[in-house]
């Protein structure tokens, strides 16, 4: 995370400043064609980590004595108890956090808050997750993220459901899961029904272009297939590539593979992929888009060179208007800005789907939060950590953050008054079209390998260089699927 990509950051280890979501699939076209593109948010830990964690050694810290529950301190906060805060020091600034600690403290001025912002979330707190005196809330981002399964499984986070429960800050009667974008609270959870993370900011993941190009095509954004290879045909005249994408790091495919995936078959084919099911990469659905997807490589609509270029190259070659689309996260708006021209006009969809007999209306697409901030099991004041989230998940808080770092947060609005970058206002477009239709696929942050290197590199990336026919692909890929089932060495999640 970190970086311009704070929101997202899972996949993304290589960048400008090292940051190193069955049954018949329907009737249509894809019968008479045979052939039926933005966060891992768990990084691996070190075994330092992992030993510290495990042992829990350590003199645990005194914790702070609850505060009396009224409708304006509904978690309970000791309003004398020192809060400590530390953020990750990312693309995100500190400024939208140390706002939200003015809050907390106007809130309870008999308190100190001990705020610090810093790069070495790892190395500066496994010694204290070790002694037992971790701080009360944390920004676990970045490349020295602590890894997520590791803390969860050694119970050293705090539920969040209390949070969740507790009345929103703008509203008594409406409680705080209510007012999250789709997908928050699901991705918090790991076995069961307990929330550990609250992810903060919000990504918009999809089919990036320029509208200004589009418009020069005399065309609208296609929403079925046939339409999109007319488009890409349309480009190739003109000179322009239909699409390109990161070939260096192919796993930026699935940022519209997988979401049209669940368009054509359904949001149950992605779980049943994040499941690690048997045959659940031979859903019809993920053949005929791997299928689809292929067509574009075949027919010549993929800029020329992409299997070799990175996520920069890619996306600057896209900006300078040598391909029409780029499958990406809402973080390229601020990663490209330098070599996008002021009249761009950027702009995201949902995925293109097949026709009509897809399970899913046009407009489903994948978005899902990003920013992890977590409450330590053993801080000494659990219920300031969690009134600190509650404050910043205020439409005053959202909008700030909003305002400041140009991305949206898991607050499902706040945006009104502020002028948005075209990038940011096409997305909020996008999931206004999307309504409940986001999808979260998981193996990003579940099984990172699996997705980076071989769903992606091997798998993916093979096809879409003219190396591997689309069959031989889901071959391929569910083999890595049934292998990552097996391991023992793996903690395997399945979706609730």
């Amino acid at each position: 995370m970190g970086s311009n990509s704070a929101e997202y950051d899972g996949t993304r280890e290589h960048s400008t400043r090292d940051r190193t979501g069955h049954g018949a699939t329907g009737v249509g076209r894809r019968d008479l064609i045979k052939r039926s593109a933005a966060l891992g948010l768990i990084s691996v830990p070190t075994m330092g980590f992992l030993s510290a964690c495990a042992s829990g050694g350590g003199n645990d810290q005194e914790k702070a004595e609850e505060g009396k529950k009224t409708a304006k301190n509904p978690l309970g906060v000791n309003d004398t108890a020192k809060l400590e805060f530390v953020l990750f020091d990312g693309g995100f600034g500190k400024e939208y956090a140390e706002d939200a600690v003015k809050v907390y403290q106007k809130a309870f001025p008999g308190t100190k808050v001990e705020f610090s912002a810093t790069q070495k979330i790892q190395s500066t707190l496994q010694p204290r997750f070790n002694q037992g005196t971790p701080p009360d809330l944390i920004d676990n981002s970045g490349a020295e993220q602590m890894d997520m399964g590791t803390l969860v499984g050694k119970k050293q986070l705090t539920d969040l459901t209390p949070l969740l429960d507790a009345p929103s800050y703008d509203d008594p009667g409406t409680k705080v899961r209510d007012t999250l974008r789709p997908g928050i609270v699901e991705m918090g959870q790991f076995d069961g029904e307990q929330v550990w993370i609250l992810y903060y900011a919000y990504t918009v993941y999809g089919v990036w272009y320029s509208q200004k190009a589009l418009d020069s095509l005399d065309e609208q954004y296609p929403e079925t297939w046939d339409q999109m290879l007319a488009v890409c045909a349309k480009a190739k005249k003109k000179g322009m590539a239909g699409w390109t994408y990161a070939g260096k790091y192919p796993y930026y495919l699935p940022f519209s593979l997988y979401p049209m995936i669940g368009k054509v078959g359904g949001r149950e084919v992605l779980d049943a992929i994040d499941n690690l099911e048997p045959n659940a990469w031979k859903h019809p659905a993920v053949k005929a888009c791997f299928e689809a997807y292929y067509e574009l490589q075949q027919k010549g609509y993929v800029l020329k060179g992409t299997p070799g270029l990175d996520h920069i190259q890619s996306q600057t070659a896209w900006a300078k208007g040598d391909a029409l689309f780029i499958p990406n996260g809402s973080w390229v708006e601020n990663e490209s800005a330098n070599v996008m021209p002021d009249d761009f006009g950027l702009a995201v969809s949902a995925p293109t789907g097949l026709d009509s007999s897809d399970k899913l209306p046009f407009g489903t697409l994948w978005a899902s939060g990003g920013e992890p901030f977590v409450v330590p099991a053993k801080a000494a004041n659990t219920a300031g950590g969690m009134e600190q989230l509650r404050i910043m998940l205020s439409e005053a808080s959202s909008k700030n953050f909003t305002g400041k770092v140009k991305s949206l947060t898991a607050y499902n609005g706040g945006t009104d008054g502020i002028e948005l970058t075209p990038g940011l206002k096409s997305g909020v477009a996008a999931l206004d079209v999307a309504g409940e239709n986001v999808v979260n696929p998981r193996l990003q942050d579940w099984y990172v390998q699996l997705q980076k290197e071989k769903i992606g590199v091997s798998g993916l990336g093979e096809m879409m260089a003219g190396r591997a026919t689309p069959a031989e692909t889901v071959k391929k890929i569910q083999a890595f699927a049934d292998e990552a089932a097996k391991d023992s060495s793996i903690k395997h999640y399945k979706h609730q």
